[in-house]
């Protein structure tokens, strides 16, 4: 199995790296590719180093299996068919492709079988906030249809790249000194403060990544379901955590999903209230699993649940989610 990075530098690319090597995935051959800033550096992988190659037009993929993109969706839109002219499958990280007909959108513990499917060769990683979020609704999907969700998303500065979360420690370290504090990553400053405000607004009020949240929901579900989403940049450095609320065609009791919750694939349930035992990004943050805790019936709709869970953007949210996509295909011999 010959593999490629795109965007191997940054943010995910790195953690892609860092997945690869923790799950031992099957691979022959790495090859990484950046941009011409990129290109020249170095990275260590189980033990070698490998050196990023500039992106360019032409035949750098012939004779690769899986490429992992991660370089944006401008870079994915021009590069993709230098990627898959060759027969090698491109799992895209970006927004590019996620809402086209003809490309799948896969979470693995939700619609694996989608990715077999592929008549562009691409596979599309979906929103981060919409991969953990969609973990969780399986659960429920399992025992009674969701009609709607209410969310309201705590995202943190990882979402929005490595330079972001550099920023947020820096903003902090800046107004501990009585410095002026540098803003150039996101609308305000971060540090101590909550924006309402994730991507560009639409004209409808809502922002893109709210809609991202609505539209990609009910393509991977292949669902009717209506999501209306509230995402808030918060202060905190890795891993996002989202309130829901979601109202089923029949009431579930809360022993069943507690039941269903505590047995789900790719979700540790965590909730001992009395304890003060619920998921928290602090301590969560490179973990693999969507975490769920503060699970009640909903007190204004009697076949409403609403419940917390937090999952690592970087992680689950972007690379881990590509890579267990693979491992997938690689598992009912769809690739290579």
């Amino acid at each position: 199995m010959k593999v490629a990075i795109v965007g191997a530098s940054g943010a995910v690319g790195q953690e892609f790296l860092r997945v690869l090597e923790e799950r031992n995935f099957p691979l022959t051959e790495l090859n990484l590719f950046g941009s011409s800033r990129s290109a020249g550096r170095k990275y260590s992988f189980k033990g070698k180093e490998l050196e990023v190659k500039e992106l360019k037009h032409g035949d750098l993929f012939k004779g690769i299996d899986l490429v992992f993109t991660s370089a944006g969706a401008s870079v994915s839109k021009e590069y993709a068919d230098d990627i898959t002219k060759y027969g090698a499958v491109m799992i895209d990280n970006s927004s590019a492709f996620r809402m086209e007909n003809d490309v799948p959108l896969v979470v693995p513990e939700v619609n694996a079988e989608d990715a077999l499917v592929r008549p562009r060769g691409i596979i599309a990683n979906p929103n981060c906030t919409t991969i953990q979020m969609v973990v969780a609704l399986k659960v429920i999907e399992n025992i009674s249809h969701i009609k709607q969700v209410h969310v309201s998303t705590y995202q943190a500065a990882s979402g929005a790249g490595a330079a972001a979360m550099d920023e947020l420690k820096k903003q902090y370290e800046q107004i501990a000194a009585g410095e002026p504090v540098t803003v150039e990553k996101f609308a305000y400053q971060l540090a101590y403060n909550l924006i309402p405000q994730v991507d560009v607004f639409t004209d409808n009020g809502y922002t893109k990544e709210e809609m991202k949240m609505y539209h990609e929901t009910r393509k991977i579900m292949h669902s009717d379901v209506k999501v209306s989403a509230m995402c808030v940049r918060v202060p905190a450095l890795r891993a996002h955590s989202e309130s829901l609320w979601v109202e089923t065609e029949s009431p579930i009791s809360l022993e069943q999903l507690q039941e269903a919750f505590s047995s789900a694939e790719g979700i540790v349930y965590m909730d001992k209230p009395e304890e003060k035992v619920y998921p928290m990004p602090l301590f969560l943050s490179g973990k693999d699993e969507v975490y769920v805790g503060r699970l009640r019936k909903d007190l204004a709709n009697e076949n409403g649940i609403t419940f917390w869970c937090v999952g690592d953007q970087i992680k689950k949210g972007a690379a881990l989610n590509a890579v267990q996509i693979a491992e997938y295909l690689i598992k009912v011999n769809n690739i290579g």
